[in-house]
């Protein structure tokens, strides 16, 4: 899908280095990030900057993020603009309907790389772990032929949540990183089977909470 250059031009010269230069990024598993074809990132949410964050890992890897985005989000007129200009997916949350799921996959063909939060929302578990999540990421690895590549974020949940940004402290560590692509193509032709579905967003679950394990136990503990 081609999108207009200058939306991209306008978020680069704008929140790029607002965001660079303020938090002390970390990220790690970069050498897994391919930097072209098609890519279905599976990401945790423990924050309202994490597609900041998961973004910014993307395009410091030479990609262009195309994030599912909750409908909500669409209602201010000029997001509304700049969703629809920078190739952003609408989601409708309960709705049931395959649309979102359609337009990704379509994307993922055309080689582009679309990221994927499978809780479908923040977390509301205390210790920000990983929620069980809906399949909506297996339908898309399963109908778009697309290996999942997870990507955790830790220290995030320190500083946007629904309630407002909590610490906005200057060189806060923002820590990211990506595992190996997840290969799931022993269940080709099983995108309508429920039990397939649940096993293969069971499995990246996993591995993202194996991720966010990790960097949780390393990130430093005066920033906790």
């Amino acid at each position: 899908m081609a999108r207009p250059e200058p939306w991209y031009r306008f978020t680069e010269l704008t929140l790029r280095p607002i965001i660079a230069l303020w938090f002390n990024w970390r990220f790690e598993g970069r050498e897994h990030i391919p930097r072209e074809g098609p890519l279905l990132v599976a990401c945790n949410h423990i924050s309202y900057l994490d597609p900041l964050a998961h973004g910014y890992m993307l395009v410091r890897s030479g990609r262009r993020p195309r994030f599912l985005a909750k409908n909500e989000l669409y209602g201010n007129a000029f997001m509304r603009a700049l969703l629809h200009g920078t190739g952003q997916i609408p989601v409708e949350r309960g709705s049931g309907s395959h649309a979102p799921v359609e337009a990704a996959s379509r994307a993922l063909k055309e080689g582009e790389a679309v990221l994927v939060y499978p809780e479908g929302t923040v977390t509301t578990n205390a210790d920000f772990s990983p929620m069980h999540a809906k399949t909506g990421i297996a339908r898309l690895t399963l109908s778009s032929e697309a290996p999942v590549l997870p990507i955790a974020v830790w220290g995030s949940q320190h500083v946007w949540q629904r309630d407002g940004a909590r610490s906005l402290t200057f060189g806060r560590p923002i820590w990211l990183r990506a595992g190996p692509p997840i290969d799931f193509s022993q269940f080709e032709g099983q995108q309508d089977d429920p039990q397939t579905l649940r096993k293969v967003t069971d499995t990246v679950m996993e591995e993202l909470t194996r991720l966010v394990n990790d960097l949780r136990s390393r990130y430093p503990k005066r920033w906790a």
